[in-house]
């Protein structure tokens, strides 16, 4: 693991639904044109993606749609009582995108190269 720096004041902290101190770090480090995700139990970091900024907006269209597919029908006229719906309803009401599932996770692999293991005296 990297070397650890303290969180930045740009990002938050998600705690997973299973508990056991378990969050997800997010921050944003504008220096490095990097976001970076990382995975902690308690106070040790699991692991760490650095996704470039310029992957944002791909990120963010997947989890607005994701958003639209898990949140619960808005009805088309506004709630029971005659309102017009938020912004959130209206976003609500798009159908999910279709995904083709195929399986295969490959493509974007890449065979590292092996090292050979220090011998100790």
């Amino acid at each position: 693991m990297g070397e650890v720096l303290p969180m930045p004041s740009f990002g938050d902290l998600f705690t997973d639904l299973r508990g056991e101190d378990r969050t997800l770090r997010i921050s944003y480090h504008p220096d490095r044109g990097a976001v970076v995700l990382s995975l902690w139990s308690g106070s040790l970091c699991r692991g760490s993606f650095r996704m470039p900024a310029d992957d944002l907006g791909r990120l963010l269209t997947l989890l607005t749609d994701m958003r639209s597919a898990a949140a619960p029908d808005a009805t088309a006229g506004g709630d029971a009582t005659g309102s017009a719906p938020t912004a959130d309803e209206t976003t609500a009401a798009v159908p999910a995108p279709s995904v083709e599932r195929t399986g295969d996770v490959s493509a974007h692999r890449v065979a590292l190269p092996i090292q050979p293991v220090p011998r100790v005296a």
